[in-house]
């Protein structure tokens, strides 16, 4: 009888030949991404219609409907606005100077969650900590009536690594700081660049005024404080506080046609911050996982869904959260998730869950990216993004699109966040790995989640 063996062969050879077509379709959509221009125009047409986007803001609302009409625009489906509420902090007018022993005018930007000064501001001596861990080694009550300043600085790394091992200054310094007795908190900026523009960002509310200093204004006072004289610093902060601002998750898809309920989820976050226009953070991740999507979507209708989502409060928080209260019910259904939430740099490694390492769907997408100089990590992918953190805690397997970073502290969260610093054939880079990830994702049976180990303890 040799009706088995033919029937083994069949199999290996239909096998094949999907795994030949998945490369085929994957090398394909890689191909006409390279040289194709949407998730350029989408994050041109989000930065010049919309620009910056904080959450609880008038734009926020602009972007809601901008982000509608794109999808529609696009001919996405089952397009969703799904609202929630959050807390959300906004600035005011902000100003800061030396004003002895000798003035000098600062630039800063108010962190999320600063108090605002009494009326006319606050003027009071400096301390200068060269590090955050010197300064949360000073005892309770030792800087009352002063303004702590943490002149810390941020290395430049192609993985952004640099940002996590000192953001903590950032995050939490205003609370360690009014613990300790300050009336106000300033932080060099945490950037790369050496420009008089500072970056904000998010940072715990502690009751006092709290600011980032531009890098030179930051060494500015490092060097008068070195000088032993006492240096006096005003600061004058206006800010308000919402415990519960509208947001919105916008979703649409490309329905699968043999597994619809089976979802990929990727996308950016619509909110920016209030500086610049938001543009390497994050309408560049926008328009990369939108092209993505579509252009999948132009090569055939996939077999299963793809969801693209603009999560409506990554920076202020809570958009993680909501999605997932949202989505808990079909969490076992989503084969997937990822965020592009690192700029607009070329990718440079991809890292994905190892149980799916064999699969021919990940076979075909590896053969996709050695023409565009990426190579596979080994390593298990870490973080996923802010937005899909929920997803992740619930058990969703995710994926890590690692970026060159080298510049983007350059411009992150600072006015200096604009359309212009991006690299339109960077951005066509990460629009072809994401898409011949997602083609073959959609167009398979892979299966990203662990299986359990046969005979394994119970």
């Amino acid at each position: 009888m040799r009706i088995l063996p033919l029937i083994v062969a069949g199999l290996l050879a239909a096998t094949s030949a999907s795994a030949q077509d998945l490369t085929a379709g994957a090398i394909a959509v890689r191909d006409k991404a390279l040289t194709d221009t949407l998730a350029w125009d989408i994050t041109e047409s989000l930065t010049s219609e919309v620009g910056a986007r904080m959450t609880g803001s008038p734009a926020m609302e602009r972007a809601r409907d901008w982000a509608v009409a794109k999808f529609k625009e696009l001919g996405f489906e089952n397009i969703k606005v799904e609202a929630f509420t959050t807390p959300t902090w906004s600035r005011g007018a902000e100003s800061a100077e030396v004003v002895g022993p000798w003035p000098h005018k600062l630039a800063i930007l108010g962190l999320g969650g600063s108090s605002s000064t009494p009326a006319g501001g606050i003027t009071a001596p400096i301390v200068v900590f060269k590090t955050y861990q010197a300064m949360l080694d000073q005892p309770v009550g030792s800087l009352s009536g002063k303004i702590a300043v943490v002149t810390q600085s941020m290395g430049r790394t192609q993985d952004g690594s640099s940002y996590g091992a000192v953001g903590v200054q950032r995050r939490a310094g205003a609370p360690e700081a009014a613990k300790r007795g300050a009336v106000g908190y300033l932080i060099r900026s945490l950037s790369t660049d050496d420009t008089r523009l500072p970056h904000t960002g998010g940072g715990a509310p502690g009751g006092i005024p709290a600011a980032a200093l531009s890098p030179p204004d930051a060494e500015l006072l490092e060097r008068l404080a070195a000088r032993g004289e006492p240096v006096m610093v005003k600061l004058d902060m206006t800010s308000s506080s919402n415990p519960a601002s509208p947001a919105w998750n916008i979703s649409g898809e490309i329905r699968g046609k043999d597994k619809p309920d089976e979802v990929i989820v990727l996308g950016g976050h619509l909110d920016s911050w209030d500086p610049g226009t938001g543009a390497v953070d994050d309408a560049a991740g926008i328009g990369i996982t939108t092209a993505a999507a579509k252009l999948v979507a132009q090569a055939g209708k996939p077999k299963r869904t793809i969801r693209v989502v603009m999560w409506g409060s990554e920076e202020q928080g809570g958009s993680s959260g909501a999605y997932l209260a949202a989505h808990k019910a079909e969490v076992g259904q989503m084969i997937v998730a990822g965020e592009s939430d690192s700029g607009a740099g070329r990718i440079w490694s991809v890292s994905t869950p190892p149980a799916a390492a064999g699969h021919p769907a990940m076979t075909a997408f590896r053969a996709a990216l050695p023409k565009m100089n990426v190579m596979v990590s080994r390593a298990p992918p870490v973080s996923g993004g802010a937005d899909i953190s929920g997803l992740i805690s619930a058990g969703v397997p995710f994926v890590d699109f690692n970026q060159d970073m080298s510049r983007y502290f350059d411009l992150h969260h600072a006015a200096d966040d604009t359309l212009d610093k991006i690299d339109p054939k960077e951005l066509a880079q990460n629009t072809a790995v994401w898409a011949a990830f997602l083609y073959t994702v959609a167009n398979s049976d892979v299966d990203f989640r662990a299986k359990p180990v046969a005979g394994a303890a119970k």
